[in-house]
């Protein structure tokens, strides 16, 4: 079976996301999707928790008509060790054929590992640079949020629902008091 792996943070999950998700189904029979850091969250730039990432992801695949059979989401937690790193995400998924990334960290990683240059036979997933077609980011949708204008058109509407009913921008309005607040003073 063709198996791919795609990690990500999802902090959301937007439509730039889902297209990947859409063009590895293409050529793969199944996408093992991991939610990356599944650790952090409550932070500026991490600000859900794995399990509302799953669900902003399930929710999403299931109105984009995905079969559940094609994917398997798996949270994952950092172990801030990048020789250690890939040996981790193998502890926790099944096994994979193709690597999609768009993170030069993770290409090097996995190159690191399997893609050594005197070796002759390559062993380990192919890998597949991904190049960011839609001009979309989390980070901006995070900011969009923030702002109140422009996110909704960035994620899924399943995701934009789930979103609002949590009160996001509260959340993350809340989140960068905070961070702001108790990285400048030491008083407590």
């Amino acid at each position: 079976m063709q198996s791919a792996l795609f990690i990500g943070r999802f902090q959301p999950f937007h439509l730039g996301h889902l297209d990947v998700v859409k063009k590895i189904l293409k050529k793969n029979e199944r996408v093992i999707i991991v939610i990356g850091s599944a650790e952090k969250n409550f932070l500026p730039d991490n600000p859900f928790t794995a399990g509302e990432r799953f669900q902003l992801i399930e929710d999403s695949l299931r109105e984009a008509k995905i079969p559940a059979e094609k994917y398997c989401i798996i949270p994952v937690r950092n172990v801030n060790n990048y020789a250690l790193w890939v040996n981790h995400i193998n502890c926790h998924v099944p096994p994979y054929t193709h690597l999609f990334t768009g993170s030069e960290i993770v290409k090097a990683c996995y190159e690191g590992k399997y893609h050594r240059t005197h070796e002759k036979t390559k062993t380990g997933p192919e890998i597949f640079q991904l190049k960011r077609i839609l001009k979309i980011s989390a980070t901006k949708v995070r900011d969009g949020i923030l702002k109140g204008k422009g996110w909704e058109k960035l994620v899924p509407p399943a995701c934009a629902k789930l979103l609002k009913s949590w009160n996001t921008q509260s959340r993350l309005r809340d989140i960068k008091e905070t961070m702001d607040y108790t990285k400048y003073n030491n008083e407590y």
